[in-house]
């Protein structure tokens, strides 16, 4: 960019004459380039300084606004380009452009108004703005006026059958999508990954990977489509099978790739292959300009794998940053524990002239609540909507009621429940029943569960709740009846599933698992570590357990949950020294949470457990948390 603003500079002064170099000509490149660098307030800067703008110069801008999806300001450009006596009139390039940015904002009135002047100007037959007509209808939900477009056309290319199977896909009609994909003669990459992704828009995973099967030949644009419709739905390992079959065979993976895969890694705590996304876009040259969807989606990946520090060095050398950017890093902050640092970056954010969102505060009120700061948390609740304009949602609620909750002031939360300006959820009377599980309130908790179960009578944490409540107070006869009820609703509890990640493969965890081909060594390993447990001190927290059994068979439950299992295989997966990382589903359990502690001391190794509300760096005997969770 520095060399355009030289090239910029000397134009400006040196006043070349126009008939040895069109001044149009060389804004028309610089323009090309500002819209590279995303820099439009330069590239609109350029256009300014131009006498008499040609078509190409007016196209140019035009494309470089909504090439970075700045659809106002391209129909402002327009409407200034249609209102000028001395302006040139729009060609095809124009209304293509000026159609993208109505498709962007849905606004069909501008739409129709572009339409009608299309057809005035004698351009209706032409085949790309006919298409961009297509799209644009499409976009804002006309679908028999697209579709009426695209059979009156008299030639048609294969980006019209393209633009109808998308618009197809995209109001959720993949079964017409279909129709039309099979009837093509002439499909490209594009045709294939539409067609892909609108399946997996559809959570119709099967038919988009049977059809993923059958492309003759892919290219990175198919493996993008498939790889990001298992990640977007939730198909994490399947991504990242998906992405190293890729590599396998050689397709080299661009800055589309890595935006989907690197999520997967977030959430399975795959940090070795994070490590090597990082590497790959060092090795390419992408750090040194790192895109903003690249750049977040790698900061995330590192504060949901644990490793904030270097999430805050992606961040930093990050050239643009948006509210995302800041929110992930204060998000990552919290759920490390690190409250004065997330306080210190909203700050930072603030001095940046960046408006904070409601998912900064979302990170700022969960900073408060694992450290136990009710003032300081309610004070940030009390300034979003007064001090930024941000309206709290339910889920900021929820968090000031789990910090509440947390902190034993059980009837401020109940209070703020019933003052609540909408309808409290299950979230919200399920973080009020977690405060009642650990300061023990069964009156108010049973109170609560009906509550809950009136909202969703399959909520299994009201019920597992209930049994360990009468377990708790020996009313075994309850409890079984309790878990019966579940069995006759058809409720099923969540099971506790661990993942940890080694030698670049992700390793899944269920309670009481043998399918693992390492069960013999693993469960050598906890019964190794229960005997030197025990010898530290630990005991077993046997009332967690809600059967009716002896205290050995408590015990034994309780040596083979998910994170136990995930911890001793790292142990005996990797050298002496190294950090053991597992992330868990659900909430870590209070006996899992005293073993790590021990365990951390016992092996001499920091093991870093992400669940479902937080980090525990459990490390010589200790964990972050302060046992406040």
């Amino acid at each position: 960019m520095a060399q355009v603003l030289q090239i910029q500079a000397q134009v400006i002064t040196s006043q070349i004459p126009p008939t040895v170099v069109d001044p149009n000509l060389v804004a028309v490149k610089l323009i090309g380039v500002c819209a590279h660098h995303a820099n439009v307030r330069q590239a609109a800067l350029i256009f300014s300084h131009l006498a008499n703008p040609n078509i190409f110069a007016h196209n140019a801008i035009l494309k470089a606004i909504t090439q970075n999806s700045h659809w106002l300001l391209a129909i402002h450009f327009f409407n200034r380009q249609i209102l000028s006596p001395n302006a040139p009139n729009p060609d095809e390039f124009t209304f293509t452009s000026v159609l993208k940015a109505c498709a962007g904002l849905a606004h069909v009135l501008n739409g129709q108004k572009i339409h009608a002047l299309v057809t005035k100007q004698g351009f209706e037959s032409n085949l790309f703005v006919r298409n961009s007509l297509m799209d644009m209808y499409f976009k804002v939900g006309y679908l028999l006026i697209a579709r009426l477009l695209f059979d009156e056309m008299c030639v048609r290319d294969v980006v019209s059958w393209n633009t109808l199977i998308s618009g197809y896909c995209l109001c959720g009609r993949v079964d017409e999508a279909r129709w039309v994909f099979d009837r093509m003669t002439d499909k490209n990459f594009v045709s294939w990954s539409t067609m892909i992704s609108g399946y997996a828009r559809m959570g119709k995973l099967e038919d988009a990977r049977l059809l993923f099967d059958e492309i003759p030949e892919r290219n990175v644009v198919c493996w993008n489509a498939m790889i990001a419709g298992y990640a977007q739905n939730e198909k994490y390992s399947d991504a990242m099978e998906v992405f190293r079959r890729m590599q396998q065979i050689g397709v080299v993976p661009n800055e589309v790739t890595l935006v989907s895969v690197l999520p997967a890694c977030a959430h399975l705590g795959a940090l070795d292959l994070g490590k090597w996304i990082d590497g790959f876009i060092s090795r390419r040259g992408m750090s040194l300009n790192l895109g903003l969807f690249l750049g977040n989606a790698l900061a995330d990946m590192y504060a949901k794998c644990g490793c904030i520090t270097e999430a805050r060095r992606v961040f930093n050398k990050m050239q643009h940053r948006d509210v995302v950017s800041w929110s992930i890093i204060i998000c990552g902050l919290a759920t490390h524990g690190h409250t004065d640092e997330a306080f210190r970056c909203f700050q930072e954010m603030l001095d940046c002239g960046v408006k904070p969102n409601d998912v900064v505060f979302m990170g700022l009120l969960t900073a408060c609540t694992h450290a136990g700061l009710v003032e300081k948390g309610l004070h940030c609740f009390n300034t979003m909507d007064k001090d930024y304009g941000v309206g709290p949602k339910v889920e900021h609620y929820g968090c000031v009621i789990d910090l509440l909750s947390r902190a034993g002031e059980l009837d401020k939360a109940e209070d703020m429940i019933r003052s609540m300006p909408m309808e409290p959820n299950v979230i919200i009377w399920g973080a009020l029943l977690g405060g009642c599980r650990i300061y023990r309130d069964s009156g108010r908790g049973e109170r609560v569960v009906q509550r809950i179960l009136e909202l969703d009578s399959d909520h299994s944490g009201s019920y597992v709740y209930l049994a360990n409540v009468y377990s708790s107070m020996g009313r075994f006869n309850d409890a079984a009846k309790c878990r019966l009820r579940m069995r006759d609703n058809g409720v099923v509890k969540t099971p506790g599933c661990s993942w940890i990640e080694v030698d670049n493969a992700v390793h899944e965890f269920f309670m009481g698992d043998l399918s693992h081909p390492e069960s013999e060594k693993i469960y050598s390993m906890i019964r190794e570590l229960m005997w030197k447990m025990k010898l530290a001190g630990y005991k077993p927290k046997t009332d967690l357990v809600v059967h009716n059994i002896d205290e050995e068979e408590k015990e034994d439950a309780l040596s083979i949950h998910s994170e136990k299992l995930a911890i001793a295989f790292g142990l005996i997966s990797t050298a002496e020294g190294t950090t053991i990382r597992v992330v868990k589903n659900l909430r870590i359990c209070d006996d899992c949470h005293d073993a790590a502690k021990i365990i951390s001391g016992i092996v001499k190794r920091e093991i870093i457990v992400r669940d479902r509300s937080r980090f525990h760096h459990f490390k010589d005997g200790v964990c972050s948390c302060r046992d406040y969770w």
